[in-house]
């Protein structure tokens, strides 16, 4: 399976200054170029839920044939949660069990989705970032809320996006991912690269994946788990 890095997901203490010091200095890790199979074999989408008030983390993954989007196998993985809800700090809460989730498929997948953000972060290192650089693997976070930055408004029309900036101070913006809609008369998506994807591949991959519905499949599968639904 997939080497994971332990100094990348230290054992939660309480030190959320520490935390953020740890998810500057993995961002800076973070492989904006493609790093993956091509042709892509496989793809896999991760979410998680919380059951028992919060008390338990359900983390889900679902591992599809990239070309034909047909599920190949489904898991789930059940951890105590480890810490309270952190503004900014989500990926120390979720990642103890996406990655017990990664460890039961039966093969490492050559992209994974990931319900949450890339780089699209504060400090650079939303989810997605951290489970790629901490797996190696090369992720694109998918989420349904913006969380920084701005973009211009996007046309109605599926798989319409327009990049997502934050203000580096050159009049431009740096671009942090895109709003993607994904359907006809829904909210858009704010797709951003994980690991190991460029930035344009982060859009086409996502798209690819789109079957009639807001979610990518693979992350569609995955969140229709980890809620139990």
């Amino acid at each position: 399976m997939a080497v994971i890095s332990a100094t990348a997901l230290p054992a939660w203490n309480g030190d959320t200054r520490a935390a953020r010091e740890l998810q500057a200095a993995l961002a800076k890790q973070v492989v904006l170029r493609d790093g993956f199979n091509k042709p892509l074999r496989t793809v896999a989408g991760f979410d998680v839920g919380f059951e028992d008030g919060g008390k338990t983390t359900r983390a889900a993954a679902v591992l599809l044939d990239a070309a034909s989007l047909e599920p190949i196998a489904q898991v789930i993985a059940c951890l105590p949660t480890v810490m309270p809800y952190i503004p900014g700090l989500l990926s120390f809460r979720e990642l103890p069990a996406l990655l017990a989730a990664l460890e039961k498929l039966p093969q490492i997948p050559d992209l994974c989705l990931i319900d949450g953000h890339g780089i699209a972060h504060p400090r650079r290192l939303g989810i997605a970032a951290h489970f790629g650089v901490t797996t190696g693997l090369p992720s694109i976070g998918v989420a349904k809320k913006i969380l920084i930055g701005q973009h211009r408004p996007l046309h109605d029309m599926h798989g319409a996006h327009t990049p997502l900036r934050v203000d580096d101070g050159s009049g431009l913006g740096e671009q942090i991912g895109w709003a993607l809609r994904s359907k006809v008369g829904c909210l858009p998506l704010y797709v951003s690269p994980g690991h190991r994807v460029s930035m344009t591949s982060a859009a086409e991959w996502v798209i690819h994946c789109l079957r009639g519905y807001r979610l990518p499949e693979p992350t569609r599968l995955a969140d229709r788990l980890a809620s139990r639904r």
